[in-house]
């Protein structure tokens, strides 16, 4: 059977004096998206050496679901809300081989 699950991993790196700004802004997403069709899992670590570094790690039952969630009002607003509060934004995706 093909794995059409997907794992993501995105980093984003706030500006220092907007730090706690961002990381409220992601931890309101956790509960909304934890109950999306499709979540398997959705965490937020920080960097243990650079706390203006979040990352987040989630997997999804499929790609579809999850671009379901990234066109969800929620991700709209968290995108305008932090567009001059980060640095840096990478996203990850991946397949699990074994």
């Amino acid at each position: 059977m093909e794995n059409n699950k997907l794992t993501l991993v995105a980093l984003v790196k706030a500006k220092e004096e907007k730090r706690d700004f961002v990381k409220n802004e992601i931890l309101k997403l956790i509960p909304i998206t934890r109950t999306e069709e499709g979540n398997i899992n959705y965490n937020l670590h920080q960097d243990n050496n650079d706390p203006n570094i979040f990352i987040l790690y989630e997997n999804w039952e499929n790609r579809e679901l999850w671009q379901n969630h990234m066109n969800n009002n929620h991700m709209v607003n968290y995108a305008n809300a932090t567009e001059d509060a980060t640095v840096e934004w990478t996203l990850h995706e991946l397949t699990k081989l074994d």
